[in-house]
């Protein structure tokens, strides 16, 4: 019989959480939901220029995602110059367009509807800011096993998750576009071949004019999203 014996390593001391009663933390919780329970997509962006020290502590964020074996495997590529939001609209407006007429298949296009999507995205000239999130599948040049990086989808949606929350809390309004397919961001933001583009982030102000969909605010209750063991 093998026995798995922990390996040595260097650690340091873990800093400990503020001490809170649970009453405050529960406070704290709920003040979380309620400024979490506002975020919205935004479709409509303005011109209106956002610092990019806002943009940079929301990356710096996103870096403190947990990942698999630490190996932090993702890249966000930012994007401002008015010729490079030019291509990347071209190149997402063209696969959209393909997509309602018809690649993307009935039931796809049903559920998206209500929506009022379509195939012109102004909005990625519009807003200051786009943000290319990159996965990358291993770390150096090739595929060799000591290269190679671990949960790595799950670990930058987590990431993302916390990029969007940040700029949520800095009153910038975002969108998550995941054009299909979306490898011409490779080209675009010129990244290597081992890094595969997950999602694309709009961030903003949103236009004076802009507006959401009806019943976009109805989410799912806690029950139908949780069960407690």
């Amino acid at each position: 019989m093998s026995c798995f014996i922990m390996a040595e390593f260097d650690s340091q001391p873990w800093h400990p959480y503020p001490d809170l009663s649970d009453s405050d933390r529960i406070e704290r919780a709920r003040a979380f939901l309620s400024a979490m329970s506002t975020r919205r997509s935004c479709r409509a962006f303005s011109e209106r220029p956002v610092p990019r020290e806002v943009i940079e502590a929301a990356l710096q964020a996103a870096g403190s995602a947990p990942s698999g074996a630490n190996r932090q495997p993702w890249h966000f590529a930012v994007v401002e110059s008015p010729e490079a939001k030019a291509a990347i609209r071209v190149a997402v407006e063209e696969e959209e367009r393909q997509f309602y007429a018809g690649l993307g298949g009935e039931t796809w296009i049903d559920a998206v509807r209500p929506l009022g999507t379509h195939s012109d995205k102004p909005y990625l000239e519009h807003a200051p800011w786009l943000i290319a999130v990159f996965a990358q599948r291993y770390a150096g040049p090739d595929e060799r096993d000591e290269q190679r990086n671990y949960n790595v989808t799950e670990s930058v949606c987590i990431a993302a998750g916390l990029l969007l929350t940040t700029l949520h809390a800095a009153g910038i309004a975002t969108l998550v576009h995941a054009p299909h397919p979306i490898r011409f961001l490779n080209r675009v933001c010129r990244r290597p071949e081992n890094e595969r583009p997950l999602m694309l982030i709009v961030a903003g102000h949103p236009a004076p004019d802009a507006t959401l969909p009806a019943g976009i605010a109805n989410k799912k209750p806690l029950e139908e999203i949780s069960s407690w063991l």
